[in-house]
């Protein structure tokens, strides 16, 4: 058996892994402790194994005396790369904290609560004042340019803003009477 593993024949090798795979996976509980670290243990022992098929000595008895050994070897490594792992983040600077977000979420929400306020009170105002307000105060045109768009004369946009504009002074002074729906 040992020749045809050397020469890489997969079925001698498939039976040498039924015949052998309890055994090196008992090895590496008992190394190990846990039963699923043992999986990658009997996995990586394979598999170097049949990396390393060449070197095995044509000569002698049982393989299992062989696969032992590899697997002796694997745990060996995993445990030196664990700890070599666990070194470099006790190297690493500390992390930063997780900045506390909950200020900006309350700020967002009050920028929401303002938001749907400032609307509420828009709608409180007349549809005529509401259209002069948004076009010179939000859309920051002139009054000529706002009477244009709205084709109404310079006298009417200056009135309905000193309107709406004390409206919503009134509105923001009075809450509640943001809530008495929208003035017609």
């Amino acid at each position: 058996m040992r020749v045809r593993i050397r020469a890489g024949d997969a079925d001698a090798f498939g039976a040498l892994f039924d015949e052998h795979a309890d055994a090196v996976h008992r090895h590496a509980v008992w190394s190990a402790g846990d039963p699923a670290h043992a999986e990658d243990v009997v996995s990586l022992t394979f598999l170097e194994a049949w990396r390393i098929r060449g070197t095995l000595h044509p000569d002698g008895g049982s393989l299992r005396p062989w696969l032992l050994g590899i697997a002796t070897n694997v745990l060996r490594n995993r445990r030196r790369a664990a700890r070599r792992h666990r070194d470099a983040l006790r190297r690493l600077p500390p992390r930063d904290t997780v900045p506390d977000f909950a200020d900006e979420v309350i700020a967002r929400m009050h920028d929401a609560d303002q938001l749907a306020a400032a609307v509420a009170a828009l709608r409180a105002l007349s549809r005529a004042d509401r259209e002069v307000f948004l076009l010179c105060v939000w859309s920051e045109l002139d009054y000529a340019s706002a009477a244009e768009a709205l084709g109404v004369p310079v006298g009417t946009v200056r009135s309905r803003l000193s309107r709406a504009r004390t409206r919503l002074r009134a509105l923001t002074q009075q809450p509640d009477s943001v809530e008495q729906g929208e003035h017609r």
